[in-house]
C-alpha cells in the first residue's frame, strides 16, 4: 500500500539537505551494515541456493520500476490463456541467499524495511544482494518465487501456483516508457496485455468496494533561493503495475488462508475522526466531497495531475496507518481477515528486498501449494513477526512525518509573517488552544495555535509565525 514519495533535489551542502541528515542521525537510522553482515553476504552472492526448475529459456519477463532503482523485487510476463489471461510474477527470492540465523538475517530483523528519504534511502539488506545477485536485473539468471496465476476473461482469478524457479528477466522499462508504447502501439504483447489486464482488475476493484490510491511523488526543488513545491503524478501505467501486485498479494492470503497458517496484512475501517478530518481536509483544498458520495468513488474522481488533488491523495494515506500484520495457524482463523482498502484477504508477499514480512509470506504459501509443513525457520520467527513489523512501521512513520514536517518547514522558510487562506482540520487533545491547519496554496499542514473549537472546520486566514526545518517545526495562528 502507498507511502507519500518525496522527493528533494539540490547540493549536499544545501540546509533541506543538511536537516535530512540530522534527521538520521536524530532518529538512530542505521547507516552501515556491521562487517560480519557484509561479509556474509558478499559470500551467498557468489553461492545463492538455486531451484531445480529453470525457466530462463521459455519466459520473457519483464520489470517496471523507477529509472534508478536498482532493487528489483519484480518482473513478470503476460499472456493469453484460452479465453482468459496468464499472469506469471517473477519475485526475487530473498531467501536464497540469506541464512535463517546468520548476519544478515539478523540484520534484517534489525531493521525490518527499506527506509526512505528525499535525499536517499536506508536498505533493508546488504547492497551486493539488494542492488545486486537477488535483484531482477535485466539479462541476469535469478532465483525467483514465480508465481502463476490464471485469469478468466473478466479478469477473476480460476487458479493459481507458486513455485521457486531460475528466471531471467529480458527487458527493464520506467514507466514512462511503458506507458508510451502501450499509448502508441509499439508495446510487444507481454507488456501490451498490463493496460489490458490492468483495467480488468481496477474494474474488479471498484466492484468489490476497493481503494487504489494514485499517490503522486512529491518534489521540493530550489528556486531563487528558496524552495518550490511540485508533483509528478502518476501514470496509468502505475496504476496496472500496482494491480498486478495486489492480485499476487491476495492470491497468497487465500492460499495461506485456505493451507490454516499465515501471515495477512489488514486494516480495520478507518475511525469517524479520521474521515472526519480528511473530510475537512478537502473542504481547505476546495475539493467537493458531498456526503452521498462513498471514500472510494471521490478517490477515482481525482486527478492527481492537478495539484489541489495530489495534495488530497498525499493525505489520503493517512487512513491506512491503521494497517498491521495478523499471523494465524493450524487452521485457527483470525477475527479479521481482510484489509479494508483491498476489500479483500491480502498480504505483503511482492517486495522481500525491501520488506521483512514478504520472506515469510512466499515460504507459507510454497508450502501450501506443495501440500507441505513451513519449515521450522519460518514458523518459529511467525509470531514475532507482527511486533517486528509494527516497530518497522513505527519508525517509517516517524521517519515520514518528519521528513514532509522538513520539508515543509523548508518550503514556507522565506515566508514568515505572511498571511495564508485554510481550514482547522484538527483540534489538539494534550495542548489546548492548538490543533491542525490545512492550508489550501501553497498545499501544506501545519500546527496552529490561539485556537477554538468554533474554527474547526472553519476555513479562515492564517498567519504564518514559524518556518524552521532544523527544528523541523511549521507553526500559525489566527490572522
Amino acid at each position: 500500500m502507498p507511502r507519500r514519495h518525496i522527493r528533494v533535489t539540490g547540493t549536499p551542502a544545501a540546509p533541506l539537505r543538511a536537516a535530512l541528515t540530522a534527521l538520521r542521525a536524530e532518529l538512530g537510522v542505521p547507516q552501515d551494515f556491521p562487517p560480519e553482515a557484509l561479509a556474509e553476504a558478499e559470500q551467498s552472492a557468489k553461492n545463492p541456493v538455486l531451484p531445480d526448475h529453470d525457466t530462463t529459456a521459455d519466459i520473457f519477463l519483464f520489470t517496471i520500476d523507477p529509472p534508478t532503482s536498482t532493487d528489483l523485487d519484480q518482473a513478470m510476463h503476460l499472456s493469453r490463456q484460452g479465453t482468459g489471461y496468464r499472469v506469471r510474477y517473477a519475485i526475487a527470492d530473498v531467501a536464497a541467499f540469506v541464512r535463517p540465523g546468520g548476519a544478515v538475517d539478523t540484520e534484517a530483523h534489525r531493521r525490518v524495511t527499506t527506509l526512505y528519504f528525499p535525499d536517499t534511502r536506508v536498505p533493508l539488506h546488504p547492497p551486493v544482494l539488494s542492488e545486486g545477485a537477488a535483484s531482477l536485473l535485466p539479462g541476469q539468471d535469478r532465483p525467483a518465487v514465480l508465481w502463476t496465476v490464471d485469469l478468466d476473461a473478466d479478469g477473476r482469478t480460476t487458479a493459481v501456483d507458486v513455485r521457486r524457479a531460475l528466471v531471467r528477466s529480458r527487458m527493464r522499462y520506467d514507466y514512462e516508457t511503458a506507458q508510451r508504447r502501450i499509448d502508441d502501439g509499439t508495446a510487444e504483447e507481454p507488456l501490451a496485455l498490463l493496460a489490458e489486464i490492468g483495467r480488468l482488475r481496477e474494474r474488479r476493484e471498484a466492484e468489490r468496494g476497493g481503494i487504489s490510491l494514485n499517490v503522486p511523488e512529491q518534489e521540493i526543488v530550489p528556486h531563487d533561493h528558496t524552495y518550490e513545491l511540485a508533483y509528478r503524478a502518476p501514470l496509468p501505467a502505475d496504476g496496472w503495475n500496482a494491480q498486478i501486485s495486489l492480485l499476487t498479494g491476495m492470491a497468497a492470503a487465500d492460499l495461506m488462508l485456505a493451507h490454516g497458517t499465515g501471515v495477512l496484512r489488514t486494516l480495520p475501517a478507518a475511525p469517524d475522526g479520521a474521515v472526519g478530518r480528511l473530510r475537512r481536509t478537502a473542504q481547505a483544498l476546495r475539493i467537493d466531497w458531498p456526503h452521498h458520495v462513498p471514500y472510494a468513488a471521490l478517490i477515482r474522481s481525482l486527478d492527481p495531475r492537478e495539484p489541489r488533488h495530489a495534495a488530497f491523495l498525499q493525505e489520503c494515506t493517512t487512513l491506512l496507518r491503521g494497517a498491521g500484520y495478523t499471523v494465524f495457524r493450524d487452521g485457527a482463523l483470525p477475527d479479521i481477515t481482510t484489509h479494508s482498502a483491498v476489500a479483500a484477504p491480502y498480504t505483503h508477499c511482492t517486495a522481500p528486498l525491501r520488506r521483512l514480512a514478504d520472506r515469510y509470506a512466499a515460504e507459507l504459501c510454497l508450502a501450501a501449494v506443495a501440500g507441505q509443513a513451513p519449515p521450522d525457520w519460518a514458523l518459529a520467527a511467525l509470531d514475532a513477526l507482527p511486533g517486528e513489523m509494527a516497530d518497522g512501521g513505527r519508525r517509517a512513520n516517524a521517519v515520514e512525518r518528519a521528513c514532509v514536517d522538513i520539508v515543509e518547514a523548508a518550503l514556507l522558510k522565506d515566508r514568515v509573517g505572511e498571511e495564508f487562506e485554510g481550514v482547522v482540520v484538527d483540534l489538539g487533545d494534550r495542548r489546548p488552544g492548538t490543533g491542525t491547519v490545512q492550508v489550501e496554496s501553497p498545499a501544506v499542514i501545519g500546527r496552529i495555535e490561539n485556537t477554538a473549537e468554533d474554527m474547526l472546520g472553519r476555513r479562515l486566514k492564517v498567519r504564518l509565525t514559524q518556518a524552521d526545518p532544523a527544528a523541523r517545526r511549521v507553526i500559525f495562528t489566527p490572522a
